[in-house]
């Protein structure tokens, strides 16, 4: 597999260097936001849920918006290039904010950023490598982007502790913002075959069914998948020192960064469906475990491996089965409708889940992401799985 994994294309190993500092920069503040919001700001679990429900859902109408024009421009270079940009330059300036509106309109101005960038990237990586090579790029993407999910915190942590304010750790999510935008510049933008261009069709003409069904089970999954910056304030619910967030998601991110490569990769030789359906079931029963737990602290760092394994196991697969189900001319599209499924759902996710664990407490809220995680299990294993051709494997 290391042959191959060296032999990817320019194109795959430069836009995930582009998403190594992009995160870099976004997870410095990721695990800083809700401390931000609850110890500056003195906002609750419902503003947050707010906050985190209107920015991605927003995002995810723009990855569709994006998305069909580069279908229909076949240029994805300038939606790459822009969406970093408008990113690299909002989130500092969070640091200026004196209340949550304030913060919800820059994060809204960071997820445009990424719904103007997302669907184009992923079309580029799509079509940049043959279709039995699909899960190994979009892993190592993933992989490139999680180390860069480790580096944020691990500054953040070292930051902290070196008790640095707040307000001013957001500024040195410029340095890294910044590199990913020159990066982005240099990505090489092939224009694909020529083709024709159907009107837009809100019916998904053109699409297969199984697509469809897919989008359908996303649909329901991630109604239970809210904001992971509910994980974080759960965890200082439970006595976690602040110093130490960022170091929990730093281990997030480091075991979905070992595993992303080799089991997206895997994905390409068993299916995608049975990598997605694993990822799924370990997403329900960490969600499940983490409203049941009380005072055991010790238990979220192995807790929070688990959610790694979840991130690995199905990042690379769900994007990889999307090319898999949708015609090539139609890729921006149709990472477009993916996108826009996933996060449409956040909005009522991450609103409902605040509500429950205001009015109800945490028990019912994680509950309830469990429970959706698990039916959508079912959906997956009955309703739809690979239909698509039995994948072929790269040598080993």
């Amino acid at each position: 597999m290391l042959k191959t994994l060296f032999g990817l294309p320019r194109t795959v190993w430069l836009l995930g260097l582009v998403s190594l500092f992009n995160d870099s920069a976004s997870e410095l503040l990721y695990p800083l936001v809700p401390l931000y919001l609850t110890s500056v700001l003195m906002a609750g679990p419902k503003a947050l849920g707010i906050i985190e429900g209107i920015a991605e859902a927003t995002s995810s109408l723009l990855k569709l918006f994006s998305g069909v024009l580069t279908d229909r421009s076949r240029s994805a270079k300038p939606w790459v290039v822009g969406g970093y940009g408008l990113a690299a330059l909002s989130r500092p300036l969070m640091g200026l904010a004196a209340s949550w509106p304030a913060v919800l309109a820059l994060r809204f101005a960071d997820r445009v950023g990424k719904g103007l960038r997302s669907s184009p990237r992923d079309a580029l990586l799509a079509r940049a490598v043959p279709e039995q090579q699909r899960g190994l790029a979009f892993g190592l993407h993933r992989a490139m982007d999680n180390a860069g999910a480790v580096i944020g915190p691990l500054l953040a942590a070292w930051l902290l502790a070196r008790d640095v304010a707040l307000r001013d750790i957001f500024i040195w999510a410029a340095l890294p913002g910044a590199a990913a935008v020159a990066l982005a510049l240099a990505v090489r933008d092939p224009q694909p075959a020529p083709h024709s261009r159907p009107p837009f069709d809100w019916r998904l003409t053109g699409f297969a069914p199984a697509y469809k069904r897919y989008l359908l089970t996303l649909a329901v999954f991630t109604l239970g998948n809210s904001s992971n910056m509910f994980l974080l304030l759960r965890a200082r619910e439970l006595g976690l020192p602040a110093a130490q967030v960022p170091l929990l998601w730093a281990l997030v991110s480091a075991i979905a960064m070992l595993l992303s490569t080799p089991l997206s990769a895997l994905s390409d030789r068993l299916g995608r469906w049975r990598l997605i359906v694993g990822g799924w079931t370990v997403y329900g029963l960490f969600y499940l475990l983490l409203g049941l737990i009380g005072g055991a602290q010790w238990l979220l760092w192995p807790l929070f491996a688990f959610y790694g394994v979840f991130l690995a196991a199905t990042e690379g697969a769900e994007k990889a089965l999307v090319a898999d189900l949708a015609p090539r001319a139609l890729l921006g599209t149709a990472y477009g409708w993916f996108n826009l499924t996933t996060g449409l759902m956040l909005l009522p996710a991450s609103f409902l889940f605040g509500l429950l664990w205001q009015q109800l407490g945490p028990l019912f809220a994680f509950g309830f992401s469990a429970a959706c995680a698990l039916g959508a299990v079912m959906l997956l294993q009955v309703w739809v799985r690979d239909t698509t051709a039995q994948p072929t494997p790269y040598p080993m």
